[in-house]
């Protein structure tokens, strides 16, 4: 038995001691790598390389056809870009802040387009819309959005958007003029309606500028909607169709035609095409 102690308490001498070099070499291994860890972590990490600056504006101007006459428009806006889908494509994906103005002739259904009938004494006859008392024009300014709803980041692509914007409308009507036989350049009134459905009665029509001084205005209120699709292959380029409607409301109704109601409502479908550039 003593002899056994005796080997037990050698061995434990003897490994003791190899034991806590292990763990010493063990620890200065950890520590240089630590090292080597530490050293890759602080290198130098290369610049990187900036895309370009988003774009932030636009303006752009087209003709629109409406339902009930055409329309000339300007448009500002001012672009929030889709940054949540990168650097590269936060002018791609955007929504558009919009401001426009636009100028506009309202039509009624029942116009028709004639023409006079002194041909046969060697004067020239101007055609005339048969019935029609006033012209009527309207200014409108609006502001509204114009948000992206289906698209893909590459240039050229098409994308499609959802616009919708309102604001005040000034309605602007000029009395009509024509030409009689019996009473000469003449504007309508209720005594003398029957001159101005008589085609045998009417020469032409009077000049443009005949009732610009007697423009009356009427205001009003706009809302429309519509969709508007970008084709445009230029990161800096803006080619558009729109398609939509619009409702305007007038104070007073508005009269154009003989023996039609006067309206102070007018609703519409148009469609218009449109060119700028942003930036």
């Amino acid at each position: 038995m003593k002899m056994k102690a005796k080997k037990i308490l050698f061995l434990s001498a003897f490994l003791l001691p190899v034991g806590l070099m292990a763990q010493v070499n063990k620890i200065k291994y950890r520590d240089r790598l630590g090292d080597t860890t530490i050293l890759v972590n602080t290198a130098v990490k290369p610049a990187k390389i900036k895309g370009p600056a988003p774009l932030r504006g636009e303006l752009s101007g087209g003709f629109r056809l409406n339902s009930d006459g055409y329309a000339v428009f300007v448009d500002k806006g001012w672009l929030r870009g889709g940054e949540q889908f990168g650097q590269n494509n936060a002018d791609r994906f955007y929504h558009v802040r919009l401001l426009q103005v636009e100028l506009s002739e309202r039509k009624h259904p029942k116009e028709m387009r004639s023409n006079g009938g002194l041909g046969a004494i060697g004067m020239q006859s101007s055609s005339y819309i048969l019935g029609k008392i006033n012209n009527f024009y309207t200014l409108r300014i609006g502001y509204g959005r114009r948000q992206m709803i289906a698209g893909k980041p590459d240039p050229g692509a098409i994308s499609v958007h959802w616009v919708y914007l309102g604001g005040f409308s000034a309605g602007l009507v000029k009395p009509y003029y024509l030409k009689l036989h019996s009473l000469g350049e003449t504007k309508y009134a209720d005594s003398i309606a029957r001159y101005f459905i008589a085609p045998g009665n009417i020469v032409g029509r009077s000049g443009f500028n005949k009732g610009l001084n007697e423009i009356k205005f009427v205001p009003g209120a706009y809302v429309k909607s519509g969709l508007h699709f970008d084709f445009a292959s230029r990161r800096k380029g803006l080619i558009a169709l729109e398609v939509g409607a619009s409702a305007e409301f007038y104070t007073q109704k508005i009269e154009q035609m003989v023996a039609q109601d006067p309206k102070s409502l007018f609703f519409n479908f148009y469609a218009s095409l449109q060119i700028g550039k942003r930036w």
